[in-house]
């Protein structure tokens, strides 16, 4: 067995360290940055800000400038939402969803898991909408079996970047008492923490995945005993890194904490309505055992710079 190992390098203003991934070996001597970028929260929020204290802030427009020179600076991007795309604007009013899901693929999202408010038009009208995206929703623990989503989604997809293998997974949060029944009908809520630690074993001991993320809408973390991001990365496996979405909680960088192993898993969330660009660096190396990841929240402004 070689003893090249891979670590997560220094990146811009900072980093945290981290000793969670599995040792990768190199054909060359060649260090692999993976950059994944996220959102969440969305809210049907097509357009900056026009007032308050986030005027000029967000905008898809302003969005896709951002990530396309970040595109343009690194050669491994990723993409990715932790769901409520629908709800917020007249333009969710007018169009249920419709122009959500064109503009997130003309921006080239790579893939995106359900949050509750993406119901609110039902189980039709998502359906109805779905062939409008150009990108997979991950859902692992909303069975559809008995509805009419049935094979519209998967529980997980393996990305290739750079030699890495990068699986990715959803998690959904429990939908009674948040969304009506008659919206979400027959759709089965499956324990987060056993289908994730089901699929996060999956993928890092079967597809033999580099590294392991999940698309979260649970919440960051509540004062009551429900299930949030923070109780769902102790009582998991196998995850490197928890993109969270729900509570709109804004981190300026993610938050690293231990897992059932006592390995350590990052958490971010960056906010709502597209405010914020999360951006993470994860350095592959074969010639450096230190292990550290840099993560941080970018303000998206009308007048974007590079990141």
């Amino acid at each position: 067995m070689s003893n090249r190992r891979d670590f997560i390098k220094k990146s811009g203003l900072g980093f945290l360290g981290i000793s969670f991934l599995p040792q990768i070996s190199f054909a060359k001597k060649k260090d692999i940055k993976i950059t994944i970028l996220h959102t969440n929260d969305m809210h049907s929020h097509i357009h900056p800000f026009t007032s308050g204290r986030n005027k000029g802030l967000g905008g898809m427009a302003q969005r896709a400038g951002l990530i396309n020179s970040i595109r343009a600076q690194e050669d491994h991007v990723l993409l990715f939402d932790a769901g409520d795309i629908f709800q917020g604007t007249p333009y969710f009013n007018f169009y249920g969803g419709e122009l959500e899901f064109k503009l997130m693929s003309k921006i080239r999202y790579d893939a995106a898991t359900l949050g509750n408010h993406d119901f609110d038009n039902g189980l039709e009208g998502l359906k109805k909408q779905l062939h409008h995206a150009n990108f997979p929703f991950l859902i692992a623990n909303y069975d559809f079996t008995d509805t009419i989503l049935k094979d519209k989604f998967k529980p997980y997809k393996i990305f290739n970047k750079g030699g890495i293998k990068i699986g990715v997974f959803g998690i959904g949060i429990e939908l009674d008492g948040l969304v009506p029944k008659s919206l979400y009908g027959n759709t089965n809520h499956q324990d987060p923490v056993r289908q994730g630690n089901y699929y996060a074993k999956q993928l890092r001991k079967k597809e033999k995945c580099d590294l392991v993320i999940c698309l979260s809408h649970l919440g960051f973390k509540y004062k009551t005993n429900k299930i949030s991001d923070i109780k769902f990365a102790s009582q998991t496996r196998n995850i490197d890194l928890i993109i969270g979405g729900h509570t709109h909680t804004f981190l300026k960088k993610p938050v690293s904490l231990l897992n059932l192993d006592q390995k350590e898993v990052l958490i971010n969330q960056v906010g709502w309505a597209g405010i914020n660009l999360g951006k993470i660096d994860f350095h592959f190396s074969q010639n450096d055992d230190t292990k550290k990841v840099f993560g941080r929240s970018i303000f998206i402004k009308s007048h974007t710079k590079n990141a």
